[in-house]
């Protein structure tokens, strides 16, 4: 009952920061199953590919569409990519090792944030 209660948690809050941010709840989903369940890397990456398989945003999604804030056709697109780079990085990231998967995830998550913190986002009042 209480990892119940644990996955249903992780995942409002993913979703919650999903909605917010836009970014995939993978960035709080991964790490949590890496050092809440103890799982490996690989474990982590595949549940968390999982569950992209369903529509998980799609509610958020239909929310920002409505305000008009969705542009359909790049939306396809990417997504076509998606799926493509999605299977390739699949089939690399099965064949490499637990400490290398981990390394570049890592970087990724600090080679983002650093993006995010430092960028010029013309906004004066900061």
């Amino acid at each position: 009952m209480d990892n119940i209660l644990l996955c249903l948690s992780l995942g409002l809050i993913a979703g919650i920061v999903s909605g917010i941010t836009g970014i995939g709840g993978g960035i709080i989903i991964l790490p949590a199953l890496i050092f809440v369940f103890g799982f490996s890397q690989h474990q982590a990456q595949g549940t968390t590919l999982t569950l992209l398989v369903s529509p998980i945003d799609a509610l958020a999604a239909w929310t920002y569409y409505k305000q008009g804030y969705v542009d359909l056709k790049i939306a396809v697109l990417l997504c076509l990519g998606f799926v493509l780079g999605g299977w390739l990085g699949a089939k690399i990231g099965i064949g490499l090792s637990n400490v290398v998967l981990s390394r570049i995830f890592g970087v990724l998550l600090l080679v983002s944030a650093m993006r995010v913190i430092f960028a010029n986002t013309g906004d004066s009042a900061l």
